[in-house]
């Protein structure tokens, strides 16, 4: 992707949120020498088990997400990034806290892997807004969650 665009984007968090995996793996990469990549931003890790804080921006949370969102969050925060993990991140759009989805298609198929969304108990629908192609074969797409739409539920 381009680094300008990326860096632009990056900007326009305000903190984010990720699940016990996502930040194990941030943290496996910074010790491996790849850099901490939420800058100096709150980061709030979902989880129950108790993991080792890295640096001061991290907080822990376990109990109720939309509560935490909607209460904690939203007044705090305009732009709250849902980072990694299928689980994490169909628990946000399962329970309508997602505005928009963002995918990145790489020029690699890939055979095996996470899911995107975990436990999806409905079709969610969306608005394609922005398609973004880079030299490099990447697509970037952006999409508004539609809140309107009764999807009808899987069977």
């Amino acid at each position: 992707m381009d680094p300008e665009f990326v860096e632009t984007f990056l900007k326009t968090i305000d903190c984010y949120v990720m699940g016990s995996r996502t930040y194990e793996t941030a943290v496996r990469f910074e010790i491996e020498g790849f850099g901490w990549a939420y800058g100096d931003k709150p980061v709030f890790v979902l989880t129950s088990r108790g993991l080792s804080k890295t640096r001061d921006t991290v907080e822990f949370y376990s109990g109720d997400l939309t509560r935490f969102v909607n209460e904690r969050l939203r007044p705090n925060f305009d732009s709250i990034w849902f980072v990694g993990g299928g689980v994490v991140s169909g628990d946000c759009l399962r329970l309508g806290l997602a505005d928009e989805v963002r995918y990145s298609v790489l020029p690699i198929l890939i055979g095996d892997g996470i899911r995107f969304f975990e436990n999806l108990d409905r079709d969610v629908p969306l608005h394609l807004v922005e398609v973004k192609p880079y030299r490099s074969g990447t697509v970037g797409l952006r999409y508004e969650v539609q809140r309107n739409s009764a999807a009808p539920k899987k069977s």
